[in-house]
């Protein structure tokens, strides 16, 4: 058996009919609506970018303090600021439609009815290729509980949603709930056509100089390193739950963490390392091709009746 093994790797995805060049996303949030980060990032190279969250009306967030550093991460309460689902659509979105990438749009709302109404705004919109709705905002209407920690609450907005448009639906899962596997098999169930996780811990941090709360907002969401280990297994137990697309996030700084969730967006550690999205596809490819010269020499050996031990080239992740 002779020739040349050497393949080039084939990293497209499909996440709910949205298919992508490659696994690599920039997370909702952390690289706003495109413009600042495409300065330190080409945009034509990675998979999707997630724009920061729209809702119905613009609004300016929480009052600052509201970022802090933690050990091995970082605490915010930024608010959600944003420009309105008008403005973005007009303003924003001819920017995006500039570069050869999929542009998801990340959506929140206090009300289901907000939900179903800023869904709605995108339906036919040139250059948005999906949605993604953030459901760990508060419910105003019943107590201000988010949407995110209460099964029959998600199940209603995602329901809303799927109603009201026509585009790929994405549910960002809340981590501050007790079985995450539930909540993933309710966006299921109400028709998304993937799910994403995990959003922010909630954390506090004290000025013991002061002894007051380092945000004004008292508690924020915890992102960085620190919850990796946290969202690797939350990714696990959704896997274990639904059938649909899993998009893993939090705490990714290099293509390592990466691989532990294959389809997992770039999140907000890109602050520090701003240029390891850019080369997370190329790093991404090295190791798919490398596994796969791998595996194709296995098959050379078994051709040849020798017995490959290397168990490496034949790891995946099972269902148990």
């Amino acid at each position: 058996m002779n020739g040349d093994f050497r393949v080039k790797p084939d990293l497209t995805v499909d996440i709910g009919g949205i298919k992508l060049k490659n696994p690599v996303m920039l997370a909702s949030g952390t690289a706003g609506y495109g413009e600042d980060i495409s300065k330190y990032c080409d945009l034509n190279r990675i998979g999707a970018i997630i724009v920061k969250g729209i809702a119905l009306n613009s609004s300016n967030g929480n009052p600052p303090p509201r970022i802090c550093e933690t050990p091995s991460g970082m605490l915010n309460a930024i608010g959600l600021p944003n420009v309105g689902v008008g403005a973005f659509i007009n303003e924003r979105v001819p920017f995006l439609r500039k570069f050869d990438t999929r542009v998801i749009v990340n959506i929140f709302g206090s009300t289901v009815d907000e939900y179903g109404d800023v869904a709605a705004a995108f339906n036919g919109v040139e250059g948005v290729h999906g949605l993604e709705a953030n459901i760990s905002c508060p419910n105003i209407k019943e107590g201000g509980v988010a949407f995110g920690t209460d099964l029959d609450a998600t199940r209603r907005v995602v329901r809303r949603i799927r109603k009201s448009t026509n585009l790929p639906l994405i549910v960002k899962l809340s981590p501050n709930v007790t079985d995450i596997a539930a909540f993933a098999k309710v966006c299921e169930e109400e028709g998304a056509d993937a799910v994403s996780l995990i959003n922010t811990l909630i954390g506090m941090v004290i000025d013991t100089e002061t002894w007051r709360p380092k945000l004004a907002n008292i508690t924020g969401g915890l992102s960085g390193p620190a919850i990796r280990p946290v969202a690797v297994r939350m990714v696990w137990q959704a896997y274990k739950a639904v059938t649909i697309p899993i998009i893993g996030m939090g705490g990714i700084t290099n293509y390592q963490d990466a691989v532990e969730e294959m389809s997992e967006p770039y999140g907000r550690e890109h602050r520090r390392a701003p240029r390891e999205a850019r080369a997370l596809d190329n790093r991404l490819a090295e190791r798919e091709r490398r596994h796969t010269n791998r595996r194709n020499l296995d098959a050379e050996r078994v051709a040849r009746g020798v017995a490959c031990s290397d168990a490496c080239c034949r790891r995946r992740i099972d269902k148990h």
